[in-house]
């Protein structure tokens, strides 16, 4: 592991991923905190161009991003009451009362103190559980990678709330889609209906740019995100001791809880700010003042929320699994590259998995230095009206989905998932869970073959070998539970 983290460190302190980092840094920053536009829809526009990259730099971009856009949402939660992204909400309760009293730089300085304490004890973590997990892992074959895609695949139960069928719909949708093109194994081509631009099948770009980016710009359309407040200015103070011994046990516990709640497939950051929201409320003395603009209520959602996103990235490095939605667009991106998330990640590619440690290490610092001067220019950037940002999105995702193949075809597919997608976020479809099918399916489908052919047909062999029959049971239980759960609640209300 030392040797590990001294090659991330020496790659990382090179001119052009150190340049990158800094870049996506400030990326990250313009993309959470301005309403309407998030970390998820900066890593999908810049799926392309990452594409274009070696490794190494593409993944510090777009983990980068992904870090630092949690961090900078409660920049418009607390000045605005506009969330920049949705790992913020919890912040706004008593982010913004703050401010409203007159301490927009207190409330600022403690959600930025909050967000470094939370993703440095999330990074900690995820380099320490990242090896053991992964080095567990490598006794998989393949009726364990097979169990280990559907365990992904159950992910679904989170990703879909209460509505577990919208959720299997969902995956189908993607499983069906992963199946257009070539077998995989015997070369032969499936709905394909004599089209030679579905021979190589629908790559996986234009459909993430569709269903996240263009349907997001579509749904956010008709919105009104100019913010018409004038921006009053402050002086943002991050370190209070006064105030850090007042939150410090709230930032350790929420830290915590942001950690375990982020390693769990599909749960997500946000509601792990939700989750330590209310926990600071239960263990308060003062109950009655969360809500009114105090430092507690701030801090443990923005621990939480920074500490959730660097524990999602666990289970993708380690098992191949996402942990959240941005997560699940971030496995897309290690398909595109030639590269399999998992335990053979982490043995094969150390040099990139512990660059991408040294690099989420170093945002936080980032965040601490250049979140002050941010603030600052973010000011003039508030005035900025929705319908010049959202044409601008949608010309980089034509531009960015058309340099990939040089396919126009890759264009129709991107615009016709957009409107897909537009209509089933609207019918509240978890649209994480038809990526997941697209991505996990493929896995799914060639790993389970492979499992029999290594048993002559017996399909006996997923449950005879003892971690496959476990992970199996898992995927079982995760999607047994909630309908069982769902059961028992129809049973008590017709009582």
């Amino acid at each position: 592991m030392i040797d590990g983290l001294l090659m991330g460190f020496e790659n990382l302190f090179q001119p052009i991923p150190l340049l990158i980092l800094l870049a996506a840094t400030l990326m990250g920053f313009f993309g959470g905190a301005l309403p309407g536009i998030s970390g998820t829809m900066l890593v999908i526009i810049l799926l392309p161009i990452s594409y274009g990259l070696d490794a190494i730099p593409a993944f510090i971009l777009l983990t980068t991003i992904y870090a630092s856009s949690v961090f900078s949402g409660l920049i418009s939660a607390v000045l605005f009451r506009t969330p920049g992204t949705p790992e913020a909400v919890a912040t706004v309760l008593d982010g913004y009362p703050m401010a409203q009293k007159g301490k927009p730089g207190q409330a600022l300085g403690i959600g930025i103190l909050s967000s470094v304490s939370g993703g440095t004890f999330g990074v900690l973590c995820l380099i320490f559980l990242t090896p053991l997990l992964a080095s567990f892992a490598l006794k998989f074959s393949s009726p364990e990678y097979f169990a280990l895609a559907v365990l992904g695949l159950t992910v679904v139960v989170s990703l879909s709330g209460s509505d577990l069928i919208k959720g299997f719909i969902g995956v189908g949708l993607g499983l069906f889609i992963a199946t257009i093109g070539m077998d995989p194994l015997t070369g032969t081509q499936r709905f394909t209906f004599d089209s030679l631009e579905l021979v190589s099948g629908i790559d996986l770009i234009p459909v993430l740019i569709g269903l996240f980016a263009v349907s997001e710009v579509l749904r956010k359309s008709k919105e009104d995100h100019t913010i018409k407040q004038q921006m009053q200015k402050f002086k943002t103070k991050i370190f209070d001791s006064k105030i850090f011994n007042q939150i410090k046990g709230t930032i350790a516990r929420s830290s915590v809880l942001g950690t375990l709640i982020g390693i769990l497939p599909g749960v997500g950051a946000t509601t792990a700010a939700m989750v330590s929201y209310s926990e600071a409320t239960r263990w308060s003395k003062n109950k009655e003042e969360f809500g009114t603009g105090i430092p507690e209520g701030i801090a443990a959602p923005e621990s939480a929320n920074n500490a959730a996103a660097m524990g999602a990235m666990v289970p993708l490095l380690s098992l191949g699994i996402p942990g959240s939605a941005t997560t699940a667009i971030i496995l897309g991106a290690f398909v595109l590259h030639g590269l399999q998330p998992g335990p053979m990640l982490i043995k094969n590619s150390p040099d990139l998995v512990y660059t991408i440690f040294i690099s989420l290490l170093f945002v936080n610092l980032l965040i601490l230095v250049l979140s002050k001067p941010f603030i600052r220019v973010f000011s003039k950037i508030m005035k900025v009206p929705y319908y010049t940002l959202g044409p601008a999105i949608v010309i980089f995702c034509i531009i960015g989905t058309y340099a990939v193949r040089n396919s126009v075809f890759d264009i129709w597919v991107m615009l016709l998932f957009g409107l897909v997608g537009y209509y089933l976020d609207k019918m509240k479809f978890p649209l994480a869970a038809v990526i997941l099918g697209l991505v996990l399916g493929p896995i799914a489908e060639t790993e389970f073959r492979r499992g029999l052919q290594m048993s002559n047909g017996d399909l006996s062999i997923f449950v005879t070998r003892p971690i496959s029959a476990v992970l199996l049971g898992l995927a079982v239980v995760a999607i047994a539970l909630p309908l069982w759960s769902s059961y028992r609640k129809k049973k008590k209300a017709a009582a």
